[in-house]
């Protein structure tokens, strides 16, 4: 459980910095570390999106490493790497999900079980944290590429958060059009777009702040205007 004693929940659009050093843990993801309250932090890598992928794993693990945490890893393909999902994923500080097809992963969360798990580790107040897929899956629906180059809907997500999500808002030029225009037409309801760089930070299902890594980016609410399209407004944020 958290050390104050509440659910977290950090969404973050993405954390490819310009520059950046992969081998370094990106600052949104200590973020999510610090709000745990524990240190050392256990930490489980959740890479369903990306098809569990090893270099993924690899990666997060050498990053995650050099912050001291106790790291450990829930693989689903092409079986479970544990006997006990439920017991790894529930003796946590933390979870983190990473970018890919949230389409995908959700669904193979679903048949294995994972989806009500994760359901009861935000309730038992294990922080929930993940990029991009692993974002958008903790809301209603967002914005997807999970189904070709072109985005479409995703509404299938696990709902512990109200509304959609959509990362990478202004680095991928079609994300901001699309996701006003779903929102705008009620395909998708009114939620919360992430610049990359920018996460948004919910204790319980309440929008507590949005949290950057660099200036310049953040989060916006997109909510319809009633006449078949949505108004835009940026969020305060607070620069890490």
């Amino acid at each position: 459980m958290a050390a104050d004693g509440r659910r977290h929940i950090l969404a973050i659009g993405g954390i490819d910095a310009p520059g950046a050093q992969r081998q370094q843990l990106p600052a949104l993801i200590g973020h999510a570390l610090a709000l745990s309250g524990a240190a050392p932090a256990r930490v489980c890598v959740l890479h369903t999106a990306a098809g569990d992928d090893p270099a993924a794993y690899l990666r997060t693990y050498a990053q995650l490493s050099q912050q001291g945490a106790r790291v450990s890893h829930l693989q689903l393909f092409p079986m479970p790497n544990v006997s006990d999902p439920e017991d790894l994923l529930l003796s946590q500080d933390v979870i983190f999900a990473g970018g890919g097809s949230v389409a995908n992963m959700v669904a193979v969360w679903r048949v294995h079980g994972v989806a009500e798990i994760m359901r009861r580790a935000w309730e038992s107040g294990i922080v929930l944290t993940g990029v991009s897929a692993g974002a958008i899956c903790w809301f209603d629906g967002g914005t997807t590429d999970s189904f070709g180059p072109d985005l479409r809907p995703f509404t299938s997500g696990l709902g512990l958060l109200p509304g959609s999500y959509c990362p990478h808002y202004s680095s991928e030029p079609a994300r901001r059009p699309a996701f006003q225009a779903l929102v705008g037409t009620g395909t998708l309801p009114a939620g919360i777009a992430c610049d990359d760089g920018a996460a948004v930070h919910f204790t319980g299902d309440v929008l507590t702040s949005v949290v950057a890594d660099r200036p310049g980016s953040t989060g916006y609410r997109v909510e319809p205007d009633g006449r078949g399209a949505s108004t835009e407004r940026a969020l305060p944020v607070t620069v890490l």
